[in-house]
């Protein structure tokens, strides 16, 4: 287990702490995305908004600006859906648009549904792999020259704890999930001489998120944290507080049967 240096899991980001920096933000239209997206403009990122659905990342944008955040951009993108080309012409539109690139939060989640392994399909095994695996990877390749000129440039993945403890009927989701230890992995291995560029895995408990009340509908909302309980985190790995730091996987909040941090890698 390797050592965190700083109380990343209560961080206090001071004001400005993004300031003239650019971020992208996949699955910013609700959920963690959202909230990561609004604290990172809040503290003076300028946030490129990259989801699905139109309307939702129409929301966020409006919010941002409403706010007197810097002004941010929004990108109605598909993953699922999208293949090296269209990823490689977005990478390219970010370099046309802003001429840098200091981090991706990777939140956008690929997500069947809860079935028992006899009913699932190869279609939508592939299409969760490919959200939450193979799209992240191609985006940090695309944007690795960018990312690689910053000064300081970060790159986040949400994960899921259901990878770490694998249960019956979280079939390909579970699966796909846990390929992303490896790939944070791999990459953190591969850049280990830029110090000043970091990959790590940031793994949410329970929270209040729209995808938590999606496969977990009996639950009580009240009795978990609300989304903003993991902004500290991302605050600190985003930032240049976790330089230096690659590699690892971070999990926030109380899991089930677990306790309440774990770090890993």
């Amino acid at each position: 287990m390797n050592e965190v240096i700083g109380d990343w899991n209560n961080y206090q980001a001071p004001a400005g702490a993004f300031r003239s920096r650019v971020i992208l933000v996949t699955g910013a239209g609700q959920g963690i995305g959202e909230a990561g997206a609004m604290a990172l403009a809040e503290h003076g990122a300028t946030v490129i908004l990259l989801g699905r659905n139109e309307k939702k990342l129409a929301k966020v944008y409006d919010a941002i600006e409403a706010a007197g955040y810097p002004q941010p951009a929004a990108i109605p993108f598909d993953l699922a859906k999208s293949g090296e080309a269209e990823i490689a012409q977005m990478a390219v539109l970010i370099q046309k648009e802003f001429g840098r690139l200091d981090g991706i939060l990777h939140c956008a989640n690929g997500f069947s549904h809860l079935s028992p392994l006899a009913n699932q399909k190869m279609d939508e095994w592939m299409e969760m792999f490919k959200v939450n695996v193979a799209a992240p990877f191609v985006l940090n390749r695309a944007l690795f020259p960018l990312l690689k000129d910053a000064p300081d440039a970060s790159i986040l993945l949400l994960g899921e704890h259901h990878a770490f403890a694998p249960n019956a009927y979280w079939g390909g989701y579970s699966v796909s999930k846990v390929g992303q230890k490896n790939l944070v992995e791999i990459a953190a291995a591969e850049w280990e001489n830029m110090e000043h560029l970091r990959i790590n895995l940031l793994v949410p408990g329970p929270i209040q998120s729209p995808f938590r009340l999606k496969t977990h509908p009996g639950e009580t909302r009240e009795s978990l944290p609300p989304t903003s309980s993991i902004v500290p985190a991302i605050l600190y790995w985003m930032g240049d507080a976790s330089r230096g730091q690659s590699g690892k996987t971070l999990t926030v909040n109380k899991i089930e049967g677990g306790g309440n941090l774990l770090v890993e890698g």
